[in-house]
């Protein structure tokens, strides 16, 4: 899988399992201290984001990194 097929698939799982707790953008920022820019632009694949950043992500959804990634 190349990069920006793998960024692509990460922001559309991210959408997906935020959809799923019925949430929007702005209230999955809140859970991970991030901004809604931020979650709008990784669910639109425009970053890269690092390892760390997808932890909190992962943690602000109450999910593990690897539920996250199994996309």
């Amino acid at each position: 899988m190349e990069r920006n097929e793998f960024i692509q698939k990460l922001g559309q799982q991210v959408i997906k399992l935020r959809e799923q707790k019925g949430w929007t953008q702005s209230e999955l920022a809140r859970n991970c201290f991030k901004d809604r820019q931020s979650i709008e632009r990784l669910e639109n694949g425009k970053i890269n984001p690092s390892v760390f950043y997808l932890f909190e992500i992962a943690s602000g959804m109450g999910i593990s990194l690897k539920e996250l990634l199994d996309f």
